[in-house]
C-alpha cells in the first residue's frame, strides 16, 4: 500500500513543480516588455530550480531510488537587457536607448508546451495508479 502512496507522492510533487513552472512562464510572458520594475530597471526573466529528493533514504533499494521533485527556488537567469533605440519612450536614457527584458516569447512558448507535456504525464501516472488501486480492491471482494 505504501508503494501506491509513494507513487501518488511522486506524481503530486511533479504536478506541483510543473504548476509553479507554468506560473513562472506566464510571469515571464506577461512582463516581456516591462522596462521598469519596483526594484528598478527592466524585468528579469525568472527560472525555477528543481531538485530530486529521495522519498525514503532508509528503505529498500526501490525506496532509495524513488525521488520526488522539490522546487529549491526561483531566480533570475541573469541575462543582460536588450537595448533598443527609442528616444520617445518614457524610460529612455539620455542616449535614447531603452532597456527591455531579454525574454524570448517563442522560447517561453516552447517551455510552456514542455511543461504541458510533463503535467499530462504526471496526470496520467496518477490516473493509472488510481485505476490499479481500484482494480486491486475489486480483486479483494
Amino acid at each position: 500500500m505504501s508503494d501506491i502512496i509513494d507513487t501518488f507522492n511522486v506524481a503530486a510533487s511533479g504536478l506541483s513543480a510543473e504548476r509553479l513552472r507554468l506560473q513562472t512562464i506566464a510571469t515571464n510572458m506577461a512582463n516581456a516588455r516591462t522596462t521598469r520594475t519596483a526594484a528598478g530597471g527592466p524585468f528579469q526573466r525568472q527560472v525555477p530550480t528543481f531538485e530530486a529528493r529521495q522519498l525514503d533514504p532508509f528503505g529498500d533499494e526501490l525506496d532509495r531510488a524513488t525521488s520526488r521533485v522539490v522546487v529549491t527556488g526561483i531566480g533570475s537567469d541573469g541575462r543582460p537587457p536588450v537595448r533598443v533605440f527609442d528616444p520617445s519612450h518614457p524610460d529612455a536614457g539620455p542616449d535614447g536607448y531603452v532597456s527591455y527584458p531579454d525574454v524570448d516569447v517563442m522560447q517561453e512558448m516552447v517551455d510552456l508546451m514542455s511543461t504541458n507535456r510533463a503535467y499530462e504525464a504526471d496526470s496520467s501516472a496518477v490516473e493509472a495508479t488510481r485505476d490499479m488501486a481500484l482494480r486491486a480492491l475489486e480483486i479483494g471482494r
